[in-house]
């Protein structure tokens, strides 16, 4: 027979999964999975095994259960772990399969693990885990590794297996990280012999290498990641040092970055003093603005994590925030969420933010009086997120300026900006247009102000635009939405009772 003979039904086969109702197909691929199996580890056609692991993909992802319960199911995972060592072509769909089979056991697991539990004690891939993920490494430094995106698959399905991995699977997932830094600073060691061409090569290995790390990191309990944390910090400011022209790879080293923040919490503060320079470099990086962007939602971690400690860093972080924000060039992507963060900032400092609320509010207020055309989408969208950032920053500002306190409280300074906040929120009720989470936002706003200023806001709400934004929000499907302005029509009712 042709290879091609064998071939086309199994690329049917594939294809139907994700057509008739999965309940239609389930005994039709539970029938198949065996002669899937079969193929992908005796047929001598590269093209016939590659579409075979494509196929066991697409079951993974649309028919979970055929695979998990199917008596072959380790059969089929010996079948991929072979195929990790074939042709680049079913190597790559291979790596892909084992994306879709961690996520599907890990589901399923789920279904079946103890409510009082956070997470599963075990699953299907358990006993044979770190087998997958030393064979999974190997084929990320196979030779050929940069043929049909194989390095990459490989550790996206290592980024998989690490996210979706039970309880018993976390020794493993310690010294995954120790061999993904390992691997890290050992190619930050080589960059500075980097040709041209190669170069390319390093920075995509580099981005590769940091996702996974962000993605195990976020596995590991927060004791166990404070034991390495000088470690992949030390690995971060390297590859922030080693590429300032690759703006690809400062990007990721702070998204990185941020996920260490975020599980380090007020123990990031040691590495300050040797990350704030390249912090301010790259928010004053306004040409390449995906790297500003990272650096702006750096800041708002920072915020969370360190509270009033922030105090000593916000004067250069105003003052290079509001420059971005003034620099016409900057993409406009990044000022929704340059607008939210002033509300970090607010939150954390508290009512000392009150030195720096006349030039927000001035930004807030011309910010609110854009125009848009409505008929062109993507402006609509950015419009969108623009309102729902200046929004999100009034609602830090409110709860920063608020203290139980009444000698620090610094309310008052913003009361006589309360109408047009107001005025803002009634724009977004009459606007049929907004977004789900805008509303959940306004209303979210519109509820903070009332319960802080009681009875003497209510001749400013008191008005049909405010009723019907609680209404829209309460008749939402989002259970957010709805939860929020169920709050907010409480609060509402409270001061209409005085």
């Amino acid at each position: 027979k042709q290879w091609y003979q064998r071939r086309v039904p199994i690329t049917a086969g594939g294809c139907i999964v994700d057509g008739p109702d999965p309940k239609t197909l389930q005994q039709h691929a539970w029938n198949l999975v065996p002669h899937l199996v079969t193929l992908l580890k005796n047929d001598p056609s590269v093209p016939v095994r590659d579409t075979c692991a494509w196929t066991i993909g697409r079951i993974c992802e649309r028919l979970p259960q055929t695979v998990i319960l199917h008596p072959d199911c380790m059969e089929l995972v010996q079948a991929l772990l072979i195929s990790l060592n074939t042709d680049p072509r079913v190597a790559t769909n291979a790596c892909w399969a084992f994306s879709s089979l961690a996520e599907s056991a890990y589901e399923e697991a789920e279904k079946q693990h103890n409510e009082n539990e956070d997470e599963p004690q075990t699953y299907i891939l358990s006993p044979i885990y770190q087998h997958i993920i030393t064979q999974l490494l190997a084929t990320a430094d196979r030779s050929d590794a940069n043929q049909n995106n194989l390095r990459s698959a490989a550790y996206e399905a290592i980024m998989e297996l690490l996210k979706s991995s039970p309880r018993d699977c976390y020794a493993v997932v310690q010294t995954t990280t120790v061999m993904i830094i390992e691997r890290l600073q050992q190619l930050l060691l080589h960059r500075q012999n980097a040709n041209d061409k190669s170069s390319s090569q390093f920075n995509d290995l580099q981005s590769l290498l940091c996702a996974t790390l962000q993605a195990v990191l976020r596995r590991m309990q927060p004791g166990d990641a404070l034991q390495i944390s000088d470690t992949v910090m030390s690995a971060f400011l390297m590859m922030m040092s080693a590429n300032n022209q690759s703006s690809a790879v400062q990007e990721d080293a702070l998204m990185a970055i941020t996920t260490l923040l975020e599980i380090t919490g007020c123990h990031f503060a040691k590495y300050m003093d040797s990350f704030w320079p390249y912090l301010l470099a790259s928010l004053q990086n306004h040409a390449e603005y995906s790297v500003c962007g990272a650096a702006v939602g750096v800041v708002g971690d920072m915020c969370r994590a360190f509270g009033n400690e922030i105090g000593s860093f916000t004067d250069k972080l105003m003052e290079l925030l509001v420059a971005a924000l003034s620099n016409a060039n900057l993409h406009q992507s990044i000022k929704p969420s340059i607008l939210s963060t002033f509300g970090d900032i607010a939150m954390a400092i508290g009512p000392a933010f009150v030195k720096y609320l006349p030039v927000v509010v001035h930004i807030l207020q011309q910010a609110s009086s854009a125009n848009v055309d409505k008929n062109d989408y993507e402006m609509w969208d950015y419009f969108n997120e623009l309102r729902e950032g200046i929004i999100e920053a009034y609602c830090g500002i409110v709860q920063g300026l608020k203290h139980d306190d009444p000698a620090q409280n610094q309310l008052e300074a913003l009361r006589p900006h309360l109408q047009i906040i107001v005025q803002l929120l009634m724009g977004v009720s009459e606007d049929k247009d907004k977004t789900e989470s805008l509303t959940t936002a306004a209303c979210g706003l519109l509820g903070d102000i009332v319960s802080t200023y009681g009875s003497s806001v209510k001749h400013l709400v008191q008005f049909d635009g405010i009723s019907n934004l609680l209404a829209q929000g309460r008749r939402s499907r989002s259970v957010k939405t709805k939860h929020t302005a169920t709050w907010a029509s409480k609060e509402m009712k409270k001061i209409n009772a005085l």
